[in-house]
């Protein structure tokens, strides 16, 4: 076997520099190992003096930061108090809502009733102009005439007007030209604003 002659057969510096590199390694380690225990004692003895001394000897704060401090628990303390007074705002705005419900609903139910009323005066009443109808009707126009004098002619022209056309016409026969023509001129009047379409 012939060799080459540019290769040695002693070994070289870098079989060397392989047993140099695990060995370099571990001394970086234990100097970490060295700083991260020391940094760690340093922060021990820091939190047993801040623990044994207090809070406030061991945070010497500037004013400015006091100030500040105390101007943002002003702050909160207002903040706290406007929020009781919106939640107390709200709690009565709730109540009013809840009333005005109620007087709606309270108000809602005498509508009702009262149109019920007036439905049932409203019907009385025409029963009653009927019945006073039926009744003049009935009356002999001689006897009836005085009657229709005696009332304004606006009244008048509303019996009238729902009397059957014959027992209008005998009573009209009866009562004087010019209450006649009043009552005449009332009642021809009455739809004349009426739409025609």
């Amino acid at each position: 076997m012939i060799r080459a002659p540019w290769r040695k057969t002693t070994p070289g510096p870098r079989k060397r520099r392989r047993g140099m590199l695990p060995a370099l390694a571990c001394i970086f380690a234990l100097a970490a190992i060295v700083r991260f225990g020391d940094g760690m004692g340093t922060i021990f003895a820091f939190a047993s003096a801040q623990n044994s001394s207090g809070d406030d000897a061991s945070c010497a704060a500037d004013e400015g930061t006091l100030s500040l401090m105390n101007a943002l628990r002003e702050r909160e303390r207002k903040v706290a108090n406007q929020e009781g007074v919106i939640a107390d705002r709200m709690r009565a705005l709730e109540l009013a809502d809840k009333r005005v419900q109620e007087r709606l609903a309270a108000l809602t139910a005498a509508e009702k009733e009262l149109a019920a009323t007036v439905t049932i005066a409203d019907k009385a009443a025409e029963q009653d102009v009927a019945r006073l109808v039926t009744v003049y009707e009935t009356m002999k126009p001689k006897e009836a005439a005085p009657l229709f004098a005696a009332m304004s002619p606006e009244f008048a022209s509303g019996f009238l007007s729902r009397m059957r056309p014959e027992a209008a016409a005998a009573i009209f026969a009866h009562l004087d030209p010019e209450t006649a023509y009043a009552i005449s001129v009332i009642v021809a009047g009455r739809n004349a604003g009426a739409p025609v379409n």
